[in-house]
């Protein structure tokens, strides 16, 4: 039976990043991924590094995840362009939100500038001049390719550590604790043991521990986004957010103290009972994608969200898009749902079984801005 010092299960972004602060340990690690490559929520996203977005530790966690990601980029192309963020105002109550996220962000010494209206319009060519009225600009925060990314980083991982070992298709049916150790069966019937596991599942319930998350009081988030087909000459650089973003993210409303008494238009009605808020982020391609959108389940009934896609949704998403921009939005080439798990009162869900086997899931919607800092705490402390 091989043995190794880590076994990590789930290749997606928060596992990954498990393995790879663990083989900078020098630890020897196995990382095993159920499906032929990752296909969950880490490679259906925005690809956006927001710490500007977070709050509390979290945003320390991005903070470190930026510098993490750009230390990766020097060595190994994996699509990381540090373009910045831009908060995009479009009345004065949102204004009065991103002057208070600015002032507060100034205390922290995190480095950003309010944009004028001009200054936005004449970086940002694509915006219609009826929706902008003031931007917070992050100059730090970087993009990445979520379906590229995730595959460039395990490849760096295989040619920068001998010690790492990386299976695909190999989903595992069976852990458990046995003479201080962790063992781990897979579907292949392949055994492995190793001082510790750790378990990073997504929505993945049903494999390992089903009668813990069937308690744990999760829900899955379905999410709706779209890509446009490559476009020339679009300046919409970056990670673009709108307003609104500014009313749904956590850091406006943990340190902006006009966010509890700010008014949402009317036209916002419909758009926030479906949970939209619009983001846009240009591929290398000139490609744009566009969304997104937010319906939710108990962790018990995921399946009760179904894999097809809301057409209504779609168009509630680009009539705010066609609001927002000055290109032709409806030139679709792909749309797609991706699917997270969050906990209503909890950020990240944290299971230690006994001294061996552990359990980090549920990121909700950070994983691609946090999971590479909060993974590296992680590690840390569990190899102290």
């Amino acid at each position: 039976m091989d043995k190794f010092d880590l076994i990590v299960v789930g290749g997606g972004i928060l596992g990954t990043f498990h393995a790879y602060h663990a083989l900078k340990l020098g630890k020897r690690v196995l990382l095993l991924e159920k499906d032929n490559y990752p296909v969950g929520a880490t490679v259906r996203n925005f690809g956006q590094v927001v710490p500007s977005g977070m709050a509390h530790e979290w945003f320390g966690y991005g903070v470190r995840s930026l510098e993490i990601y750009k230390e990766i980029q020097k060595e190994y192309d994996i699509s990381a362009r540090n373009l910045g963020s831009v908060y995009i105002a479009s009345d004065e109550q949102e204004q009065t939100l991103i002057q208070e996220l600015h002032d507060h962000y100034n205390t922290l010494g995190y480095e950003q500038k309010l944009l004028s209206k001009k200054q936005v319009l004449n970086k940002y060519t694509a915006l219609k001049e009826s929706y902008v009225k003031e931007a917070l600009f992050f100059n730090r925060e970087i993009s990445v390719e979520p379906e590229v990314m995730i595959h460039k980083l395990q490849a760096y991982m295989q040619v920068k550590f001998k010690q790492f070992r990386l299976m695909y298709n190999n989903p595992v049916i069976d852990c458990f604790s046995g003479g201080g150790d962790a063992e781990i069966r897979t579907a292949r019937n392949e055994k492995f043991q190793a001082k510790k596991v750790i378990i990073c599942n997504g929505y993945e319930f049903k494999l390992l521990f089903p009668d813990l998350f069937k308690n744990s009081g999760q829900e899955i988030s379905k999410l709706q986004m779209m890509r446009t087909a490559p476009m020339k000459d679009i300046a919409l650089e970056g990670n673009v957010l709108t307003g609104l973003t500014i009313r749904r993210y956590e850091s406006f409303e943990e340190y902006c103290p006009s966010f509890k008494h700010i008014k949402h238009p009317e036209h916002y009605t419909e758009l926030k009972n479906y949970g939209i808020h619009l983001l846009f982020k240009m591929a290398p391609d000139g490609s744009i994608i566009i969304g997104d959108s937010h319906e939710y389940a108990g962790v018990n009934h995921f399946d009760d969200l179904g894999f097809n896609l809301n057409s209504y949704i779609n168009e509630l998403m680009l009539r705010e898009a066609e609001r927002i921009v000055n290109f032709d939005v409806r030139k679709i080439a792909s749309n797609w749902a991706g699917y997270y798990p969050q906990h209503p009162e909890k950020h990240i869900l944290e299971y230690d079984l006994e001294n061996c086997i552990h359990i980090r899931t549920c990121i909700g919607g950070k994983g691609m801005t946090a999971s590479a800092g909060y993974a590296e705490m992680s590690i840390q402390k569990l190899f102290a």
